[in-house]
């Protein structure tokens, strides 16, 4: 019975020696949850922006971000620019939380952070990110702004379960929910920034924490 014992310890250990070789396990749910408030405040600020311009100006109170494409000239122009400004430093604001807690959460367990597995779960990340990025500019350069939230979260939930295959599972739950979303959001585009504050401020908040307590907290 005791060598039986033995024997399933050392299967364990093979085990996980294979898993901490093969997968990028020091991602941290704490990114997740940073990542998250960062994108619900980037939302309200598109949202405070979008009412202070065009809020009742349109035949049934439509408002701009939803039917962007009902509107043109300097406008148009100066919201779009500041969409891309907001979008890109809560994207810089986020991946600062996810290289801080994330290298906090690998020195705590004694794991590198920047290894072959890191580069290929980067790489496989990046890929459909940076095809959905240059989609959704080309969104925003035909006005057609209403489509950039459902792009996004297509395009980011793709990126996810790319990724997941070089780092934990609960990654790809996440993309496959990003997914959904999107393509639910496709079909109700005027609740289009609603959708995308959802995506990626609650949901990450909630598989943030749920990754935390999972993986970081029970072994703290």
């Amino acid at each position: 019975m005791a060598a039986n014992n033995e024997h399933i310890k050392d299967l364990q250990e093979i085990r996980s020696m294979m898993e901490r070789s093969s997968r990028f396990i020091s991602l941290s749910g704490l990114s997740g949850v940073f990542a998250g408030i960062t994108a619900l405040l980037g939302a309200f600020a598109v949202y405070i922006r979008e009412q202070g311009f065009f809020y009742g100006e349109f035949h049934n109170n439509k408002r701009f971000y939803f039917r962007g494409n009902l509107i043109y000239g300097a406008e148009l122009t100066d919201f779009i620019v500041f969409l891309i400004v907001v979008a890109a430093i809560a994207l810089v604001v986020a991946l600062t939380f996810v290289v801080l807690f994330t290298t906090r959460n690998a020195r705590k367990k004694n794991l590198p952070y920047w290894d072959s597995t890191a580069k290929r779960m980067l790489v496989n990340l990046i890929i459909p990110l940076a095809a959905g990025g240059v989609f959704s500019l080309a969104l925003l350069y035909h006005q057609q702004i209403y489509l950039v939230a459902p792009a996004t979260l297509v395009f980011y939930g793709l990126a996810l379960i790319n990724a997941s295959k070089y780092t934990l599972n609960d990654l790809r739950y996440l993309g496959i929910s990003e997914i959904v979303l999107g393509l639910i959001a496709v079909f109700f585009a005027e609740y289009g920034m609603f959708f995308w504050a959802f995506g990626f401020g609650i949901l990450h908040i909630v598989y943030g924490t749920t990754m935390y307590l999972k993986h970081e907290r029970v072994n703290s």
